[in-house]
């Protein structure tokens, strides 16, 4: 198992991606703090992917407020005895014209995205140095790569998770830290399937709602939609020690629809 004995922080891990790489790490023999601001969908999900031997434990954090940030990452260091790896994870979304978007809809964005993602890693780095490893992967998106018209803050908080990768991944390379990004394209996770998200999208594009998946998967090479599966593949292997050699990266997990 590509994992056993790492003790992993996964943001925003009840449900979406989130939870296919909390999944994917339990397999590989990890240790993995299921962190979500839904306690209880939390707690379901450990539940579910935890196994006889309990190696999912859920973990109530709001990652855009530092004091839960850091309750968070003390409950996990004294459970597990550190932190190893730590998936940023947690995301919002939300499709709006610019001209229509509210300050709201921006600081919000941007405090989950991105500044939850800087609060999180703060909060680990200083073990990690300490010990000499780690690893901190940032979920990113093909937003982060290509802008996109009514997604104003959030390729904006995507592309700002790139620039604090890279700055990361320099800054602590010398302490044995990788530091990476993974950039899924459209993943129909809880949030794309909601009717708020998806009737907003097919408004912008001018087609009706249950148009949308055939939508996407028109504009992508390999014909499908991604899964919370794909990226947790990639998650897992620059989690393990098979990685060693690979930081500041920003990879694309998208069938071929992102390419830079």
């Amino acid at each position: 198992m590509r994992l056993e004995g790492k003790a992993a922080i996964i943001t925003g891990a009840a449900r979406g991606i989130g939870r296919g790489v909390a999944e994917a790490f339990v397999r590989e023999g990890a240790r993995v703090a299921v962190a979500d601001v839904d306690e209880a969908a939390a707690r379901a999900t450990a539940d579910e992917i935890g196994g006889p031997a309990g190696a999912a434990w859920a973990v109530a954090v709001d990652v855009a407020e530092r004091g839960s940030v850091e309750r968070m990452v003390a409950a996990v260091t004294e459970r597990f005895g550190g932190v190893d790896v730590l998936v940023n994870n947690a995301g919002v979304s939300k499709v709006v014209a610019f001209l229509e978007m509210t300050d709201e809809v921006w600081d919000r964005t941007l405090a989950v995205n991105l500044f939850g993602a800087m609060l999180c890693a703060r909060a680990v780095l200083p073990q990690m140095v300490e010990r000499g490893a780690g690893r901190i992967i940032n979920m990113s998106s093909q937003s982060g790569k290509k802008g996109n018209a009514q997604y104003a803050a959030y390729c904006a908080s995507k592309f700002g998770l790139i620039g604090l990768t890279q700055s990361l991944a320099a800054e602590f390379a010398s302490c044995g830290i990788t530091v990476n990004a993974i950039c899924p394209g459209v993943v129909m996770t809880g949030l794309w399937q909601s009717p708020e998200m998806r009737d907003a999208y097919a408004a912008k594009r001018g087609i009706k709602p249950e148009e949308v998946e055939a939508y996407f998967e028109g504009k992508i090479p390999l014909g499908r939609l991604g899964t919370p599966e794909d990226a947790a593949h990639v998650a897992v292997y620059l989690a393990s020690d098979a990685a060693a050699y690979i930081t500041g990266q920003a990879i694309n997990v998208s069938g071929g629809a992102e390419m830079r």
